[in-house]
Order: C-alpha cells, then sequence, then structure tokens
C-alpha cells in the first residue's frame, strides 16, 4: 500500500473502536500506565485536532490525537498517541498525521505542542528537547524524549512544572 492510497479525515467518534484496538496493537496494555496516558485521563481530547488516516475502502490504519494541556502559566497541546497498523508503518503516514495535527493546531490559535517520543523521528517534524525538569510528568518519563514544539514566540517557555489536562487546571489552582 502507498501513501498516495491513503486518505486523511478528521477524527470522527465512528473511529473510536478502530482507534482503540490500533492503539492497543501498538502500545498493549502496558499503555495506561504510561505518564501521557494518565495526563489523558483527565479529560478528553480534542477531535477537531485529532486525525485518521485510512484506506479508500474505509479502513482506519492509523491515528494521531491532540489533548489540551496546562503547566505554570502556559498552556499547550499534548500529542499522541501515535499509532498506524503494523502493515502500513514506514510509508510516511505517522508524520503525515503530525503535519496535519500541527497545521490544525496553528490554526487553531494553539501556542506549543508537547510529547514524549524519539528526538529522532519527531526532530525532523520541527520537535526538540524541553531542559531537564522543565515538564513535570505524572509518571516517569525519560527526559531525553520530553519533546515541544513552539508555535507562537515564548510559548515553550511558559510552561514549567507539573504538566495536566486542561480541564484539571482550574482545580489544580483552586
Amino acid at each position: 500500500m502507498s501513501i498516495t492510497e491513503i486518505v486523511y479525515l478528521p477524527e470522527d467518534p465512528a473511529h473510536d473502536p478502530a482507534i482503540e484496538e490500533i492503539n492497543a496493537e501498538a502500545f498493549g496494555p502496558g499503555r495506561y500506565t504510561r505518564a501521557a496516558y494518565r495526563i489523558r485521563e483527565g479529560g478528553p481530547h480534542d477531535m477537531e485536532l485529532s486525525f485518521v488516516a485510512a484506506t479508500s475502502a474505509g479502513e482506519v490504519v492509523g491515528s494521531v490525537r491532540m489533548t489540551h494541556v496546562s503547566a505554570g502559566a502556559g498552556s499547550a497541546l499534548l500529542l499522541g498517541p501515535l499509532a498506524v497498523r503494523p502493515a502500513h508503518k514506514n510509508v510516511g503516514i505517522g508524520r503525515k498525521l503530525v503535519k496535519l495535527a500541527i497545521e490544525a493546531a496553528k490554526a487553531a490559535g494553539q501556542s506549543a505542542v508537547l510529547l514524549v517520543g524519539d528526538a529522532p523521528y519527531y526532530g525532523q517534524l520541527g520537535f526538540a528537547r524541553l531542559a531537564n525538569g522543565q515538564i513535570i510528568m505524572p509518571g516517569p518519563v525519560d527526559p531525553n524524549r520530553m519533546l515541544g514544539l513552539e508555535i507562537a514566540d515564548g510559548a515553550l517557555g511558559q510552561l514549567k512544572g507539573p504538566l495536566i489536562h486542561r480541564n484539571l487546571a482550574g482545580r489544580a489552582q483552586a
């Protein structure tokens, strides 16, 4: 299958079963204990900034989600999970999904995107390693995997301290 045979669509609730299956296939049951997943438990992701890749027959073969988060005086989006079915890997689907999500974030006026991931892969898409200790995750994370992409000047500098889902931000300050 070539990347030209893939269509990219905004995520729809009808995609949920396929996305859950893809994430289970990619990350296994251990995904629920990961620090980024624990943040996502705080509330929903933003479906307007989340996308799927599907075959021309309509089979969902990849997805990326964006979740609103806060840390210190800053806000951002947490990218992920990003997952592609094994039979469709290494043809650029994941990179295209990330690019679509970033473009949507920019169009929506968002200031930054964060993720936990491999710097060599995401560095090609504009992400860079954050300073050690800048962001505190709700569980262990290799600091070399904490990456950010600044959309608005100075946005990454505003993000300091515990990273939480935006829905919990008001409760954390109360």
